[in-house]
């Protein structure tokens, strides 16, 4: 069940990365290129998407953490049907999905720097990255920095790619992550406002409802035992599809998928 997969993915995040910001405390762990060999699982996936790459050759990839990856989950209960969603926006798109549960910026610079560029020239690249780096309890300014390099890395190696950049999306882990990615957001706004080959999307306040995070839209406190929203189910992904939509039409040079909701 879903609730089993995200109790283990929920306790893995924090311990993952910990070895790596102990060693080489005097950097910025958002920036360093670190893989996850600790789980098997995050190895073989690698292993799998690059040879996806090679026989796709995609017009669209999506990286990112666990959000991503979700929308590979099929399942008869319609609340955590994400295949379905992902069929329904980008299954004639030619995408390829490289989300990992549990990525921070690093774990995404080490894949990016370890074949998951090579020899493919997509035309968008939607990037959606940073939740762990704050669960981590790293901050606005290392969050930043890490998705920054994480750009550069995909300008430099996906030279005529368009990168869409969604910001963190709203969580209830605390009110300290929530200040942290609510910065972040600003931040990525305010950079990227004027790059022709980056544009940024926020879609949290397709998340809020009176200003505060409307937990009813995530898996996580459904849990058992429960635990702080974070991970969208696929009623709320399927805003996180159409709040992009409008600006991933934009760079693919398609028409937009038509939605229910009403984007500002």
């Amino acid at each position: 069940m879903p609730a089993t997969r995200r109790t283990f993915v929920a306790t893995a995040i924090a311990a993952a990365f910990l070895p790596a910001v102990r060693a080489r405390a005097q950097d910025n762990p958002a920036t360093l290129a670190i893989p996850r060999p600790e789980f098997p699982w995050w190895l073989e996936r690698h292993r799998q998407k690059l040879r996806e790459l090679a026989q796709a050759k995609p017009r669209l990839i999506f990286i990112g953490d666990s959000i991503v990856h979700d929308f590979e989950l099929g399942s008869p209960y319609p609340q955590y049907d994400f295949l379905s969603l992902w069929q329904r926006y980008y299954g004639d798109r030619n995408a390829v999905n490289l989300g990992f549960n549990g990525d921070s910026t690093a774990n995404v610079l080490w894949r990016l720097a370890n074949g998951e560029m090579a020899g493919i020239a997509p035309a968008v690249a939607v990037l959606l990255i940073g939740t762990n780096n704050t669960v981590q309890g790293q901050t606005a300014e290392q969050t930043q920095a890490g998705i920054d390099a994480v750009i550069a890395t995909l300008r430099t190696g996906l030279p005529a790619t368009r990168v869409l950049v969604v910001g963190i999306l709203p969580s209830g882990v605390s009110p300290l992550k929530s200040a942290a990615d609510g910065a972040v957001n600003a931040y990525l706004a305010d950079k990227y406002a004027a790059a022709r080959d980056v544009t940024f999307v926020d879609a949290s306040f397709g998340f809020l409802k009176d200003g505060q995070v409307d937990v009813g839209l995530f898996m996580d406190p459904r849990n058992t035992p429960p635990g702080p929203a974070i991970h969208p189910d696929a009623f709320a992904q399927a805003r996180l599809a159409e709040v992009i939509e409008p600006a991933l039409a934009r760079l693919l040079g398609d028409r937009a998928k038509p939605g229910t909701l009403t984007v500002p």
